[in-house]
């Protein structure tokens, strides 16, 4: 009998628990898709991208079987094809702007991307992008006539972007996720500018923009051979950040807590239902004084990250095709590893999934507990029809030397909660909220620096 007595002592003496309880840890289906991704598919993909010769921007519009413009007929084709599979889950479209007088598109020229939506049962107004470019390039950047296979740069993006739609559209979602191929990279980042503006324009709940730019080289030009890691680079402040925001970041922190940033945590965690894989989280916007097509979206505020390979081959990037002293340079097939351009795309697909299938993120957090032995969150819940699965709220914590959130709590369905003994001072604070089923939004800094935008 004595220990039955002992357990139930101890019981008697723990805290009592949360009125409702803790959701399970995670959701089987995550799995399911994390193992979905073919990369047969993605080299089919792949290998029909590079037989349109060049899709380079300025290259024709009417050709039937070379230039962008017959890349971009297809990328529509196949998108109303999946749509077809799906019983018309897909609204399929094009999103346009004419570009003139710029250094490299004199112009006038019309840039034609493609997106598919997936539109949310609950909260459609939410939205999480997926993306790659169409466009290819050479040597010269104003050359459209070369050959120009792109296929790592950048039909591996567009060919993960269309098997997370092949995977995803299986499912239902509250919120909605976007796949979307974007033109007129190479040339100035214009398709993403106009998407990016569309969703302004709109009124568009952005959560995140997971932009793939180059997904399928293992093999660096560093002779190393890697395809357990991807890279997540994630910018810091908000470029929007106005001047009375930067004076109170400076006294509370968040100068490594912006949405953007915990966008790319969140991706590092769900990382964990990918076999044999790892991210790596880089905190600038994008490599050393490049870019990409995450950024027209940094740029007006919103969440938005570049996920790509970890080691790159810059001889296989914006190249001419050519030998030179038994050298081989020019972005061919035979460079892409389909099996690591697969990994990633399920790295895209369950973060995706994950997002869209929990509740919103957290609104108007705040925190308190200056000169105090507790620290207390609060924050806002959503309307009940646009979070029906809504489970309740998770309070994250860390060292503020931490990458990661390393410490958990869980709240409840309420909208404020204290951390006794826990002191602000030493610490990052965050809050998430929980669906039903375990999935659970991004962590949410307190305050603007950290804000993912009002339901």
């Amino acid at each position: 009998m004595r220990p039955l007595l002992i357990a139930l002592a101890v019981s008697l003496a723990l805290p009592a628990l949360a009125a409702e309880p803790v959701p399970p840890v995670e959701k089987a289906e995550l799995h399911d898709i994390a193992r979905a991704p073919s990369a047969a598919r993605i080299e089919a993909d792949i290998r029909k991208l590079v037989s349109f010769g060049t899709r380079h921007t300025l290259s024709s519009q009417t050709d039937p079987k070379r230039g962008v413009g017959a890349a971009t007929r297809w990328i529509h084709a196949e998108f109303e094809r999946i749509s077809r599979d799906c019983g018309g889950c897909l609204e399929v479209q094009y999103v346009t702007g004419t570009v003139q007088g710029e250094p490299r598109i004199p112009g006038p020229v019309e840039v034609v991307s493609v997106i598919a939506i997936q539109r949310g049962s609950a909260d459609p107004n939410r939205y999480v992008i997926m993306s790659g470019d169409i466009d290819s390039r050479v040597t010269d950047v104003m050359d459209a006539e070369s050959d120009s296979p792109g296929a790592n740069d950048n039909a591996s993006g567009v060919a993960g972007t269309l098997e997370a739609a092949r995977v995803l559209t299986k499912y239902q979602f509250p919120g909605s996720i976007v796949y979307a191929a974007l033109s007129g990279e190479e040339q100035g980042l214009f398709g993403g500018r106009f998407l990016a503006g569309k969703a302004k324009a709109e009124g568009w709940r952005i959560e995140g923009v997971l932009n793939n730019d180059m997904i399928g080289n293992s093999a660096g030009i560093n002779g190393v051979i890697d395809n357990t890691t991807a890279r997540v680079f994630a910018e810091g402040t908000r470029a929007t950040e106005t001047a009375e925001e930067a004076r109170m970041r400076r006294f509370t922190g968040g100068e490594v807590d912006s949405p953007t940033r915990n966008l790319a945590r969140y991706i590092d965690r769900m990382a964990g239902y990918v076999p044999n894989l790892d991210v790596m989280m880089v905190y600038r916007l994008d490599r050393f004084a490049r870019g990409g097509h995450h950024r027209p979206f940094n740029d007006l505020g919103y969440p938005a990250v570049r996920v790509m390979e970890t080691n790159e081959h810059y001889d296989r990037q914006h190249q001419d095709l050519r030998t030179e002293d038994g050298r081989v340079y020019g972005d061919t097939i035979d460079g892409v590893d389909f099996d690591y351009a697969a990994k990633l795309t399920a790295l895209n697909a369950v973060s995706l999934a994950g997002m869209a299938w929990a509740p919103p993120p957290p609104a108007e957090v705040k925190i308190e507990g200056a000169v105090t032995a507790n620290t207390t969150l609060s924050w806002r819940k959503p309307a009940a029809a646009q979070a029906p699965n809504l489970a309740g709220y998770k309070v994250y914590w860390r060292l503020t030397t931490e990458p990661q959130w390393t410490h958990s709590r869980w709240a409840g369905n309420v909208e404020t909660f204290t951390l006794e003994d826990v002191v602000i001072d030493n610490y990052f604070f965050g809050v998430a909220a929980v669906a039903k089923d375990g999935t659970e939004s991004p962590v949410v800094f307190p305050g603007a620096a950290g804000s993912f935008g009002p339901y």
